[in-house]
């Protein structure tokens, strides 16, 4: 008789439904894989306040929780709504719960996370909405724009061209990016303690979904 395996939760919160069905489609792609020494849970709802999904949460030991969500352009509009959810972060860290949160932002948008899993995205963007181009080369299909992209039914065939291996890449991928910023001597910002890079590439959603995969022992 094959042996149980333990189960891990991992916590997330996702400010849209694309991330959901990701992390969705990540963990059960996890737990179907014979070589993780773990099953896991990614609990992941939607809940663009961070402080209100702190003050619901019941823990009784240390909890790490990521936040992923988008730096969405440089314009003071976006650059302080990126800086509330930060500040939201925070506030959610001194509620008197053992909780620590992550960020898992992506510059501009989750979308350059998803192309890292099939092709390398280096070049610099000017508008969220070009990310179309790269997304229908990298899957092969030909949507019109992101709204069509995100279409649940659409949005769930991309992920069905993906493995675990895709994601691996993907991390690396991600790496490389960051690798580049720091070797052009970008300063990597510091608000509330919460590092990112204001200059697109970066993102830092890789790091949450690495460890998950090294604790399973698939990396």
């Amino acid at each position: 008789m094959a042996q149980m395996k333990e189960n891990r939760k991992y916590y997330f919160t996702v400010e849209g439904e694309c991330e959901k069905w990701y992390l969705q489609w990540l963990q059960r792609k996890i737990n179907t894989e014979p070589a993780s020494i773990y099953k896991v849970t990614l609990d992941c709802p939607i809940q663009k306040d961070p402080v209100k999904y702190a003050k619901r949460l019941i823990v009784t030991n240390k909890t790490n929780i990521t936040h992923v969500f988008d730096y969405e352009s440089n314009e003071e509009v976006h650059t302080m709504q990126f800086q509330t959810t930060l500040d939201r972060m925070k506030k959610a860290q001194s509620l008197g719960k053992e909780i620590k949160y992550h960020n898992g932002y992506s510059n501009f948008t989750f979308e350059l996370w998803m192309i890292l899993h099939k092709v390398d995205c280096n070049g610099t963007f000017t508008h969220r909405k070009q990310y179309i181009t790269p997304i229908n080369r990298a899957y092969e299909e030909n949507f019109e724009d992101l709204d069509q992209y995100k279409h649940e039914a659409n949005f769930k065939r991309v992920l069905g061209k993906l493995n675990l291996a895709d994601v691996k890449r993907a991390i690396e991928q991600a790496k490389t990016i960051m690798q580049k910023n720091k070797e052009n001597d970008y300063i990597l910002q510091q608000y509330k303690k919460f590092p990112y890079y204001k200059e697109n590439p970066s993102l830092y959603i890789w790091e949450s979904i690495e460890k998950i995969l090294k604790e399973c022992e698939l990396i």
